[in-house]
């Protein structure tokens, strides 16, 4: 769970997400991934934990099941966050990689991280190992320009990744490092390689094909705020050449913040509020596009 900015309820959106998969059945696990300002465990009204990503990054005999913590709701289990510690948001490679590693062992039918904002290399890692690559956004200019660039550095961290398969280093770190040029959307990128290589271009647009970016829309106040993601979905299709997936909105409801003050989901504090209903239906959109189908709420 993504965001280009800070305040954009990333957190909410995951804790309750979580819920509702849950509810429906699943195995579902939460980490809370944001390295720099965890607060997972306080908006699933969990206490203090006891222990938390620290001590397994930190420590060698430290196993990753035993930092797992209970929620009170069946079937789902929470990673807590690093607390209180100065450099928690700048692990380096080894320590990434390594919960990388675990965190895909696990016996979960979905893992959920609810990472930090902006656009760290960590950040971006966490979000490009998702098979749901999750975007939060809020209604406003600035948080959809956000938006966009987020998308756009985790595309170019993608490319980073499999650029020594292509053999593509130097256009991918002209792209990285030049101001004016060509390539400055991932359709222009792709255009590229296919004119230097076409066999090349072909196989890396393939490749590419598994970076989907799914949107959710957070505090939609007006009927035109629940059409911002149709009109993001399609501005990014239009201007950068790839495919993203309105996963729907979330209305505004002051029912959330009432349960945020009470440490509690809204999904379980007033599952039958505006903001309850959207996460549901958000919910089951994913649980359809992994193959499962339930009943989900009626759209407003």
């Amino acid at each position: 769970m993504g965001g280009g900015k800070g305040g954009i309820g990333k957190t909410l959106v995951s804790a309750n997400l979580g819920i509702a998969l849950a509810q429906a059945g699943m195995r579902v696990l939460l980490v809370d991934a944001d390295l720099g300002g965890a607060n997972l465990h306080t908006c699933l009204g969990v206490g203090q934990p006891s222990a938390t990503l620290s001590d397994f990054v930190r420590s060698n005999k430290t196993r990753l099941e035993d930092i797992i913590l209970p929620t009170g709701v069946p079937q789902l289990s929470l990673i807590a966050g690093a607390q209180d510690v100065l450099d928690a948001a700048n692990i380096k490679y080894a320590q990434k990689q390594k919960l990388l590693r675990s965190l895909m062992t696990l016996p979960v039918d979905y893992l959920l991280l609810d990472l930090g904002a902006g656009t760290s290399f960590n950040t971006l890692d966490f979000f490009l190992v998702a098979d749901h690559g999750v975007l939060v956004v809020l209604p406003e200019p600035t948080a959809v320009e956000n938006a966009y660039r987020f998308v756009k550095a985790a595309f170019f961290r993608r490319l980073q990744q499999v650029e020594a398969q292509y053999g593509i280093e130097e256009l991918v770190e002209s792209a990285l490092t030049t101001r004016e040029g060509t390539l400055r959307t991932p359709h222009d990128f792709i255009s590229q390689v296919r004119k230097e290589d076409p066999a090349a271009g072909a196989r890396l647009e393939k490749e590419l094909l598994s970076f989907r970016i799914r949107l959710v829309v957070n505090q939609a106040r007006t009927d035109a705020d629940m059409t911002v993601g149709t009109a993001v979905v399609s501005a990014w299709k239009k201007f950068f050449g790839l495919e993203m997936d309105d996963l729907g909105a979330i209305r505004y409801d002051d029912e959330a913040w009432r349960a945020i003050r009470k440490r509690r989901p809204v999904l379980l504090e007033r599952p039958d509020s505006p903001a309850a209903q959207g996460l549901q239906r958000i919910a089951g959109r994913i649980l359809a596009l992994d193959g499962t189908a339930i009943p989900t709420p009626p759209s407003p």
